[in-house]
């Protein structure tokens, strides 16, 4: 009996236990001129993401060549995708800051597959 149980919690941990966060690579095409104002709308979504269910952590990178197309990526940490849809779709409907126009996202999620 407790080599059956045991061989029952071996099939059952790894699908909870190693369960693996998701990895939003969002990054942004700014008209120029306006990354400041680019900086804040991701400051002010940053903000109301953060306190949705599922968030983990995100930071915002800026490119330092001045040819990159993105200059600016953001790279996020999610529980799952559909913590990630469900805050989303709620930030769409409820964030009062105004988008940048012109401003383009390009968003992914991604599994990580090596470290």
């Amino acid at each position: 009996m407790k080599h059956l149980l045991i061989s029952i919690l071996m099939l059952i941990l790894p699908t909870t236990a190693m369960a693996q966060n998701v990895i939003l690579i969002n990054p942004f095409e700014v008209p120029k001129g306006q990354e400041a104002e680019a900086i804040v709308y991701w400051e002010a979504a940053r903000d109301f993401l953060q306190q949705q269910p599922g968030y983990v952590s995100t930071e915002l990178h800026q490119s330092i060549q001045p040819n990159a197309r993105f200059h600016l990526i953001n790279i996020a940490e999610w529980e799952n995708i559909e913590t990630f849809k469900a805050a989303t779709s709620k930030m769409r409907k409820e964030l009062t800051q105004k988008r940048i126009e012109g401003m383009k996202f390009y968003p992914a999620l991604y599994d990580i597959i090596r470290k």
